[in-house]
């Protein structure tokens, strides 16, 4: 089961379901179903690349103003440095450094107060905000949309079932094998660890995929397991002088009549050879034990002569080159052949 967060979360402020708030995934997926007409203020609350989705969907929508707060100050916030500066090139207003405290209004959102945030984290990097309750400001707004993470929406799905839960939604399963309580119930995804990114998800999929094929196949569920066992890096201590170390090419832009036609342009031609002669890895790579034969084929294979294979126990077996493989072979073929024709019946 991968059904991911489909639910927005509110921070538990007086005013919070006014009408005219709302959360960014129910925004969002009702401006790409067409749903969605902005007008006045709107003031988004959070610092992640989905707050951002929400604030320039909002201005490219008719809002007059979008101003963006976030508890995370510049220097920390999610929403990638790139984001924020199209952000802000689109007419986004982003202020750092403050928490929603009180959604104003009576039949309908009118304004919302926040304070300012002190801290983000604890001395332990676990997310604890801390406020000054005295140092407040006041917004006018039309629209507020909260962006401050997501949730899963079960309703009776798992009832009645053996699956266990963390934090409300979240289920218990293995981490190698994503089985849960319910020996039939496998999960992944945001499902299972919240919001994360799209590629963690296809990753735990393929896993599960795995587990769910082994178990109504009788496998063993653990055995021949990748389990991603990576050393890092040390990437302070990475000196790979044959490479090109140029910087990311970034696309050009061009203006649009309508807010939301594709307005990238594609790479110049010196632009895709910059790009294609980038280093695209550091040139270290780790075999995987589980799946690994030693056969060898790949180090034939590589153009670069980049793949060498070391015998750990050298005495216990003979290496030939592919070129020299039949000097090898032969000999064993003739002496099976002749067991097979002479041996016993």
């Amino acid at each position: 089961m991968a059904i991911g967060c489909q639910g927005g979360k509110l921070p538990g402020i007086t005013g919070e379901t006014l009408p005219g708030t709302t959360t960014a995934i129910d925004f969002l997926h009702d401006a790409n179903c067409g749903k969605v007409k902005v007008e006045g203020n709107v003031v988004v609350v959070g610092g992640g690349n989905v707050a951002i989705d929400a604030a320039r969907v909002a201005k490219r929508s008719g809002a007059a103003s979008v101003t963006m707060l976030s508890l995370e100050t510049e220097d920390i916030m999610p929403a990638s440095l790139e984001e924020r500066r199209e952000a802000r090139e689109d007419g986004v207003i982003i202020n750092p450094g403050w928490g929603p405290k009180e959604v104003l209004g009576t039949d309908k959102v009118s304004g919302i107060v926040f304070k300012q945030c002190t801290s983000v984290f604890d001395a332990e990097h676990r997310f604890s905000p801390q406020y000054d309750e005295n140092e407040t400001i006041t917004l006018d707004a039309d629209m507020v949309i909260f962006a401050i993470g997501q949730t899963v929406i079960l309703k009776d799905l798992l009832k009645d079932s053996k699956v266990e839960f963390v934090r409300g939604v979240y289920p218990v399963a293995d981490k190698l094998t994503y089985q849960t309580a319910e020996e039939d119930i496998f999960v992944g995804g945001d499902f299972f660890t919240g919001p994360k990114f799209a590629i963690d998800a296809i990753a735990a999929g393929k896993e599960a995929a795995e587990s769910l094929h082994r178990y109504v196949q009788h496998g063993h569920m653990i055995i021949g397991r990748n389990r991603r066992d990576f050393i890092e890096l040390d990437k302070d201590d990475i000196v790979v002088e044959s490479y090109d170390n140029s910087s990311r090419q970034v696309e050009g832009h061009e203006a649009k009549e309508s807010p939301f036609k594709e307005y990238m342009v594609t790479l110049t031609e010196e632009q895709v050879r910059t790009e294609t002669a980038r280093c695209l890895s550091c040139g270290a790579s780790v075999v995987d034990e589980n799946r690994c034969i030693g056969c060898g084929i790949c180090t034939t294979k590589c153009g670069f002569d980049a793949i060498h294979l070391f015998r750990d126990n050298p005495e216990a077996s003979v290496m030939r080159t592919s070129e020299d493989k039949f000097s090898g072979i032969l000999p064993y073929m003739l002496k099976r052949t002749g067991k097979i024709i002479f041996g016993k019946k």
